[in-house]
């Protein structure tokens, strides 16, 4: 079994900021509009760097989006930035309407996504932004794992020509997939192989998926474990052609289990091959204040959770 190594936690949204940076140097079409949180997107090097294709919109979210929309017009290619909520519910009208509907090359990037916001509550831990933004006819949505996709990720989209939701979170943690990947949308990575069970993660609950994957061999069961870092386009061809040996599947997400990534999987094996399925997400509850940590561990999102997941799947056999 291949061992992944965690080479030093970092913040997901770190990884964003420096994408962000690279691409200011490498390609003068791209700009930047933040909402107020230009420390917490880590915009701060763009904005230094490229004073004259920075734009601080202010506490305007709707305005930002539309700003975005309009940039598109003359060619250029907008990244906005500010939390997941207020990048998603909070400006959904204008990302249908001026966005979506014409296809604008927006790249809508979301900070401080899922429960591991911590202790800023309920208020601001979108557990929904998934399940919205796939939705949206022609909206490509990505859910990065660790600081290097993340990075790979930003450079990735920007040569991408649609609109694109990228959720990337606050905490630092685990950095281990290979800081010179390439970033391929809608192509999933397999990253363990195995025949007893399927575990398809997303975002920060592929590092878990993958310590569930240890604990399980330890218990004499092997599994495929896969990076689903495109919720849409959905790496359907990877998932069935898993399921097809393993013959039952584990979905892992910092999401309401309503509208996200099991759901799409789901969708999927019941079109293809129904398979017993188990969700790993957040049951259809709003958060609370707490350390990422002890949220992920009170709403089951966790390797622990994945290993019980998997345990009741394979009884469903």
């Amino acid at each position: 079994m291949k061992k992944y190594i965690d080479t030093g936690k970092k913040d997901t949204r770190s990884g964003f900021g420096a994408g962000l940076t690279e691409l200011g140097k490498s390609n003068e079409n791209v700009v930047a509009l933040c909402a107020d949180l230009i420390g917490s997107l880590k915009m701060n090097d763009f904005q230094n760097n490229h004073p004259e294709r920075f734009y601080q919109v202010g506490i305007a979210e709707a305005n930002m989006m539309g700003i975005a929309a309009g940039m598109t017009i003359g060619g250029k290619i907008p990244f906005t930035g500010t939390f997941a909520n207020f990048s998603t519910g909070r400006v959904y009208d204008q990302i249908r309407q001026s966005i979506a509907y014409s296809g604008k090359n927006v790249k809508i990037c979301a900070s401080h996504a899922g429960l591991t916001l911590g202790e800023d509550g309920a208020t601001h831990q979108i557990l929904e932004d998934i399940g919205l933004m796939k939705m949206l006819p022609g909206m490509t949505v990505i859910n990065t794992c660790d600081y290097n996709q993340t990075k790979a990720a930003t450079k990735a989209i920007a040569d991408y020509n649609g609109p694109v939701y990228l959720r990337f979170g606050r905490p630092k943690v685990a950095n281990f997939t290979p800081e010179d990947q390439t970033f391929e949308i809608g192509k999933a990575i397999q990253l363990q192989e195995g025949s007893d069970v399927t575990i398809v993660a997303t975002g920060h609950l592929v590092w878990e998926a993958l310590q569930a994957a240890e604990t399980l061999n330890e218990q004499g069961l092997t599994a495929d474990v896969i990076n689903i870092h495109t919720i849409k386009p959905l790496d359907e061809a990877a998932i069935l052609n898993s399921v097809a040996k393993t013959n039952c599947i584990v979905t892992a997400e910092e999401h309401n289990f309503l509208g996200g990534l099991g759901e799409s999987v789901a969708r999927v094996l019941a079109k293809n091959n129904p398979t017993p399925q188990e969700f790993v997400a957040t049951q259809d509850t709003f958060g609370e204040s707490g350390t990422p940590a002890q949220l992920m561990e009170k709403y089951g999102l966790n390797a622990s959770a994945i290993v019980n997941a998997t345990q009741r799947v394979l009884k469903r056999k």
